[in-house]
């Protein structure tokens, strides 16, 4: 596993609660394993066939922290891109957004899309985790980086990426219609 992989998991485990905002592709917590591999798959320099199962099944197995007996509230903000990539190509595709569709529904999941027509936000190139932990203290913000993961867990690191998500919230489509574009969207390939 890449280094910061079991980190992750374990903020994932002692998390209260986590926020996302996600624009080229699904965070790890909300992909199935077939579009797990397929993200994963097309990494570079490419992984072994065994070294890509590996990673998917240890994403999968993180997913525990939606899916589990004490799931924590989980808020998504999604482009509407990452509707559109087609990773794993149109069945792939497909499936996943019907299980979009499927946690979009759990009480402790809030989903929203940002619509092509939103314009500009902060941050937009970049995918944002925020674990809250059990007290702000222990709060940390995850970056996706081409060299790895990136851990961030300076206070006024804290500050600004909780305005750079309560910004793109507000841009983001509300629960419900943000569910009707995902339907238009799979309704579409």
């Amino acid at each position: 596993m890449p280094p910061g992989a079991l980190d992750l998991a374990e903020l994932e485990h002692h998390t209260t609660s986590m926020r996302t905002s996600a624009m080229g592709h699904l965070p790890g917590l909300l992909q199935t394993r077939d579009y797990a591999r397929a993200v994963i798959s097309d990494v570079v320099p490419a992984f072994a066939p065994h070294e890509v199962e590996h990673r998917v099944s240890f994403r999968i197995k993180r997913q525990v922290a939606v899916y589990g007996e004490n799931p924590k509230p989980l808020t998504t903000a999604l482009h509407e891109v990452a509707l559109h990539m087609g990773f794993g190509g149109p069945d792939v595709t497909r499936a996943q957004l019907k299980h979009l569709l499927e946690v979009s529904e759990l009480e402790h999941v809030t989903l929203l899309i940002i619509p092509f027509g939103a314009g500009t936000f902060p941050s937009a190139g970049t995918g944002i985790y925020y674990m809250a932990g059990a007290v702000p203290d222990l709060d940390t913000v995850q970056l996706d980086t081409d060299h790895g993961l990136t851990f961030l867990d300076a206070q006024p690191q804290l500050a600004r990426y909780r305005i750079i998500l309560d910004h793109i919230e507000r841009c983001s489509l509300k629960p419900a219609k943000s569910r009707d574009l995902i339907r238009r969207v799979a309704a579409a390939l």
